[in-house]
């Protein structure tokens, strides 16, 4: 690997370090993936062969005048970063749909407008912490200003996504703690092939897929989407009661992972409790008659 991505490596190390001692308590910080700083630091080392996973976290930034209420600041560092963007975004249930959008587009081209070359986590936070309080005063003042948004619809949304496969622990991790925070039902079948249906909120559903999904996942795509416009609760919708991971019995060698397969017909009957048969046939290619 070149010169250069080491040099970025060790410069977002560093300011690692550096928010690690701005935020030390667990609950204002998260980083996702076991022990991802120490294979960062072992890779540098040359301790580790593989490039390591790109270092992606969690920030949450307190609002002024919600004692209770954090902005989540979602980064996630290309490895190359900072000569290339990171990627960020925001959520906060202080925010209303169009709010999210305008300082998320803010944000952005804030980051846009800064020098590449120089790490910019800790001017993004500041940014944030200097600005969202006033996107939360126009939700509020939205908010206040007629029953409009009440009737408001939303965009219930399911997505079906195929990959060669799914077998890291880590990743099924950030899977399952994704789903569980944007509040999506579904499920993700682990081992070969991969699938995974997520379905809630529209927003919510294409923020999982860009987070999961980044920055290199190879063999990965959204084979299939389903969506319509509510202006009720939209659980009624939902297929699945919850997000939970399948594993199902598998044929081939145990001993060579890349040489066995998931039980399909399990999987064919699993959809079909689940008033989903249809999409067998979209994602294999073959009709399903277990």
């Amino acid at each position: 690997m070149s010169a250069s991505v080491r040099e970025c490596l060790q410069l977002q190390l560093l300011e690692m370090e550096m928010l690690l001692s701005m935020f030390p308590n667990k609950e204002d910080m998260v980083i996702n993936g076991v022990n991802l700083l120490s294979i960062v630091r072992r890779y540098l080392e040359g301790r580790y062969e593989s490039l390591p996973p790109s270092i992606d976290f969690y920030v949450f930034v307190k609002i002024e005048d919600l004692k209770q209420e954090k902005a989540e600041l979602h980064v996630s560092l290309p490895h190359t970063y900072p000569t290339m963007e990171p990627q960020l975004f925001v959520r906060s249930t202080a925010l209303d749909k169009l709010q999210h959008n305008d300082l998320n587009k803010c944000l952005a081209a804030y980051i846009t407008s800064l020098d590449r070359g120089e790490l910019c986590i800790t001017n993004a936070i500041q940014w944030l912490t200097d600005n969202i309080s006033s996107y939360v005063e126009k939700s509020k003042h939205i908010n206040g200003n007629g029953a409009a948004l009440k009737t408001c619809s939303t965009t219930f949304h399911r997505m079906w996504i195929y990959s060669h496969h799914i077998y890291r622990q880590e990743l099924r991790k950030k899977i399952l703690d994704c789903a569980k925070r944007l509040n999506l039902t579904g499920f993700c079948l682990t081992g070969k092939p991969g699938v995974i249906c997520v379905e809630g909120e529209k927003d919510h559903c294409e923020e999982f897929w860009r987070d999961i999904r980044y920055p290199n996942w190879k063999h990965i795509s959204c084979k299939h989407t389903e969506s319509i416009d509510v202006t009720d609760a939209m659980d009624s919708l939902r297929l699945f009661q919850f997000f939970e991971e399948l594993i199902f019995e598998a044929h081939g060698d145990y001993g060579l992972r890349n040489d066995y397969h998931m039980d399909l017909g399990q999987f064919f009957d699993y959809l079909r409790k689940h008033q989903s048969e249809h999409i067998f046939q979209i994602l294999f290619g073959i009709e399903g008659k277990f």
